[in-house]
């Protein structure tokens, strides 16, 4: 029964273009595409690295961009929060306005003062970066599913997590519409110009 799981879970991976932050497995390239056939982004109110409340309604005629991290990860979180942490600074330094939104896939371990930690590795801006914890292991992969359409589950074989590495592009209605991957050929320049753009398009 356990062999038949981790052979679901690894199709379901392939599938999804997930990557499993364990020794040994890199993340998949995941190209930009259009966000049409995304739903809108479901209701939420988390904890974030300050042990403060945070919400969807924080988030309410904002542009802003997600993913999905753990603090313990081996493999594609470090590289991933630092592509964020420069898209962070390439976004101010171009006077373009956005929310960042990192949700922790491991929120039994994860801890505000743990993400804290782990943001502060990485020079991140807390004042628009928000890291999320404060939710059941169930809830974080329900609402990953139906609202970005993304995988995130245990894995079987480690203290890891399979889960997805794209950067998410959400509008000012909660829509997601764009996605492009945050570890390898991470394409900065456009992230840029498509968070400017968005918010020029929605005033």
């Amino acid at each position: 029964m356990r062999k038949k799981k981790t052979i679901i879970l690894i199709l379901f991976s392939l599938i999804f273009g997930l990557a499993a932050c364990s020794n040994g497995n890199k993340a998949k390239v995941q190209s930009v595409s259009n966000g049409d056939q995304y739903p809108k982004v479901g209701s939420f109110s988390y904890i974030d690295q300050d042990g403060n409340s945070y919400s969807q309604a924080d988030l309410d005629n904002k542009v802003w961009l997600a993913n999905f991290i753990f603090a313990n990860c081996e493999t594609v979180c470090p590289p991933m929060t630092a592509h964020m942490a420069k898209v962070q600074k390439l976004l101010k330094d171009n006077g373009v306005k956005a929310q960042i939104v990192s949700f922790s896939v491991d929120p039994k371990r994860d801890t505000p003062q743990k993400l804290k930690a782990f943001g502060m590795k990485f020079d991140a801006n807390f004042s628009n970066w928000h890291f999320l914890t404060g939710y059941h292991q169930k809830d974080i992969e329900t609402f990953a599913r139906k609202s970005f359409k993304t995988a995130v589950s245990a894995d079987p074989t480690s203290d890891q997590f399979i889960h997805g590495t794209s950067f998410f592009l959400i509008n000012q209605k909660g829509q997601v519409i764009k996605r492009y991957d945050g570890v390898q050929n991470v394409p900065f320049k456009k992230i840029v110009n498509d968070t400017r753009d968005l918010n020029k398009k929605e005033r």
